[in-house]
């Protein structure tokens, strides 16, 4: 005779929901019948991250805090440019180069990631209202769940390394790519669209052509709050072995050692500054406002050039002054 499982009640009365029990369940499943797959993923999160780690810090860092500099001041403007060359150089100061930049490898790769993921997802909610229902709820578990509680189960699939700390950062940095990126579409005026539906545009032309350029703004904004939640997870990756900044951080607190926990502290307000305001210049417009430069000034090699063919003694033509 088969004797039925026993139900038992918690303090309010009502029976006691086993939800651990299942999701410990699942993720032994997941992890017997799926060890070679995380391993996969495991092996090409790491060698990414290691490669460009290896190509950020094989230059000498004063290199490296110019480039970074002048790609600032390329974007936004000669002041930022200054900004980030000072802080950046702050960094090389502390003797915290090395570490920043494992910690930059690991933010733009998850970044990456979470992009190659959400914007896609953020279009398709956009455009049909049933995986908007569907998506949402999981964005919401995924935002609002506590950073620490996603490192048990990746701790649990990849084990204490690098990859893990690589996974609970994705998950807790995409929702805001999706979000934004669904509202972005959302938002492109309805008559703009039409008039793409008028003029006989497919879906895809009209998606492309019309709705993303008009998104790009509040796609942009996504980017910047995937950046900064990744750059918040930097100190609790570092508690399930991933290296750089927050690696510094927790090593800190458990020698008390203050003057390091502030170095590495200041190092990642520091990187964290510099992708804020790069971002947030990219999505206010200066990329096209660099692209509109480039016709400006070939016309007006084009018109010094006719000029002179008018002139060859090198005197403007009345054209000019007029």
């Amino acid at each position: 005779m088969t004797r039925l499982p026993t139900v038992e009640f918690v303090d309010a009365g009502i029976p006691r929901i086993p939800l651990g029990a299942w999701i410990d369940t699942g993720f032994d499943w997941v992890k017997a019948n799926f060890r070679d797959f995380f391993r996969a993923i495991a092996d090409v999160i790491e060698t990414s991250v290691e490669t460009l780690a290896d190509a950020l810090t094989a230059p000498p860092a004063l290199v490296v805090v110019v480039i970074l500099a002048l790609l600032a001041w390329l974007v936004k403007d000669w002041k930022l440019g200054i900004g980030s060359l000072i802080g950046l150089a702050a960094v090389v100061g502390m003797d915290q180069w090395d570490n920043a930049m494992l910690t930059l490898s690991l933010v733009l790769i998850a970044t990456l990631i979470a992009l190659v993921i959400g914007i896609p997802l953020g279009i398709a909610a956009a455009r049909w209202r049933r995986v908007s229902a569907l998506v949402r709820p999981v964005m919401d578990l995924m935002q609002t769940m506590p950073g620490f509680v996603w490192l048990v189960p990746v701790v649990t699939l990849f084990g204490i390394a690098v990859p893990a700390g690589m996974v609970a950062t994705i998950i807790f940095a995409l929702p805001p790519a999706v979000r934004l990126t669904e509202l972005g579409i959302r938002q492109v005026d309805a008559e703009v669209v039409e008039a793409g539906h008028a003029f006989g545009g497919t879906p895809r032309q009209i998606l492309r052509g019309i709705q993303l350029p008009l998104a790009m703004p509040t796609v942009m904004a996504g980017v910047n709050q995937v950046i900064m939640l990744a750059l918040s997870m930097a100190v609790i990756a570092g508690l399930v072995g991933a290296p750089g900044l927050g690696a510094e951080v927790i090593s800190a607190i458990s020698t008390l050692n203050i003057g390091l926990g502030f170095e590495a502290g200041l190092s990642v307000v520091a990187l964290a500054i510099y992708l804020d305001r790069l971002t947030a210049s990219v999505g206010g417009g200066s990329l096209a406002r660099l692209r509109r430069r480039r016709p400006i000034r070939a016309d007006a090699a084009q018109q010094t050039e006719a000029d002179l063919e008018e002139d060859p003694a090198g005197r403007p033509s009345a054209g000019v002054h007029t």
